[in-house]
């Protein structure tokens, strides 16, 4: 996402998706509100920047009698990584060297300015690489899927793997491979990173991408902020003479980067350093989310304010899972199929499916976060989206499906008698009527 662009723009009881998100979401999740969650984990409040949870219950609703898992489609953001350019962390250090140059820093500004020297010093020719801590989640991504579907990766199963070609997602696939592989060494299991496969790993309509602040959006996006930019707290407590300063350091830029490099920090090795981030108070990263959020959401989610076709964008994809699908359902033992991508990819398709109630589409960005559009939970760094497919023989023809997001049972707008289990035979038809 370009921060610049902002700137710039200032019997049976049938269950609906919808319904469960609303019942469980609200009960669960939403108990919480997100200014509770950044309390508990400051990370939340950097959306596509959050770190992957280090726990995840084990709370799956066992199948219908008989049913077993048989095959499992996948497609998951690499882990965590250095931030991807310099750029952004140059906006901050260069007007903050400058202000230092100009002997305008307090004691507090002369820290910010070392520690920002030490971030500099680390990221340095990593832009972009998936760090040690990127490497274990996707190896216990891995290890859980493994523990949990054992069936699927039994005896010389099939495991077929897919990357995009950037490094940080080749490696993320490698790791998932290398445990699996620890775990059961009969399995087959292959590899790819080509860019034969971009057009569905990593697709992106240009038309949509360059078009989606319309200006409706970008009239209701500006007024959105507006009440959510304060910066004047954090300038005081940095630079000497703040108002003197206000002509080298923008203020919004300066505030937004290097609340994003305190808390990217929590990728790397120095994540025990939190002096960056405990800059900021609960309400200035409770409101950077906010503004984040909206972002996303014109973006990628069905947003009113530019057409609604954001979400269309994984069309290729969606297409190819269902291809995929319906192929492997044929075979007696069809094992896994993992494809490894992006955020840009994960969180459109998830609004596309509609999953969890991410099909949302309003022209009210003030609704976002009552109705639980909430993007940090959809593609934290290693964020994932799990289909498991079950049936009690493969003459069985009453394929069932269950959808897993980031590892947790996930509701999808379909009819159904057995959730959060879906039949195959409707959610295939739902996603042909998304194609």
């Amino acid at each position: 996402m370009d921060r610049h662009t902002i700137f710039k723009l200032s019997g049976k009881v049938l269950v609906t998706g919808a319904s469960l998100f609303y019942l469980f979401t609200f009960s669960s999740t939403h108990a919480q509100t997100v200014r509770d969650i950044i309390i508990k984990k400051p990370t939340y409040a950097s959306c596509n920047y959050d770190t992957y949870p280090d726990n995840i219950p084990d709370n799956l609703t066992p199948p219908p009698e008989g049913k077993k898992p048989f095959y499992i489609s996948h497609y998951g953001r690499h882990g965590s990584r250095y931030i991807s350019s310099r750029s952004g962390y140059d906006i901050p250090f260069k007007m903050i060297a400058h202000a230092d140059s100009l002997d305008e820093l307090t004691p507090t500004g002369e820290r910010v300015f070392d520690e920002m020297k030490l971030v500099m010093a680390d990221t340095e020719k990593r832009w972009g690489e998936l760090t040690t801590y990127g490497k274990e989640q996707h190896r216990k991504i891995a290890q859980r899927m493994v523990e949990r579907f054992p069936e699927v990766f039994s005896g010389d199963a099939r495991v077929r793997c897919v990357s995009t070609v950037v490094p940080r997602c080749i490696i993320s696939m490698g790791m998932a491979m290398i445990q699996m592989k620890q775990m059961n060494p009969k399995l087959r299991i292959t590899m790819e990173a080509s860019e034969r496969n971009q057009w569905y790993l990593n697709h992106q309509n240009r038309k949509l991408r360059k078009g989606y602040m319309t200006p409706d959006a970008k009239k209701a996006y500006d007024k959105f902020i507006s009440s959510r930019l304060d910066n004047s707290r954090l300038m005081e407590l940095i630079f000497k003479n703040p108002d003197i300063v206000k002509e080298i350091v923008d203020e919004e830029q300066f505030n937004y980067y290097l609340m994003k490099m305190g808390l990217f920090q929590q990728h790397t090795h120095l994540w025990r350093n939190t002096y960056l981030q405990d800059l900021f108070e609960t309400d200035e990263l409770y409101h950077m989310w906010q503004i984040d959020n909206a972002l996303w959401y014109i973006q990628h989610g069905a947003c009113k304010l530019n057409g609604g076709q954001q979400p269309t964008t994984q069309k290729p994809l969606l297409r190819q899972l269902i291809a995929d699908a319906d192929s492997c359902i044929m075979l007696d033992k069809p094992g896994a199929q993992l494809r490894y991508g992006h955020d840009t990819v994960l969180l459109p398709l998830v609004c596309l499916m509609g999953i969890n109630g991410f099909d949302l589409a309003t022209d009210n960005l003030d609704e976002l976060e009552e109705k639980g559009w909430w993007c940090s939970n959809v593609f934290p760094m290693a964020g994932n989206l799990q289909f498991i497919f079950y049936r009690s023989s493969p003459s069985d023809k009453d394929v069932l499906v269950k959808v897993l997001l980031n590892e947790q049972e996930a509701t999808l707008p379909i009819t159904t008698d057995c959730a959060p289990y879906y039949h195959w035979t409707d959610v295939r038809s739902f996603c042909m009527g998304k194609l």
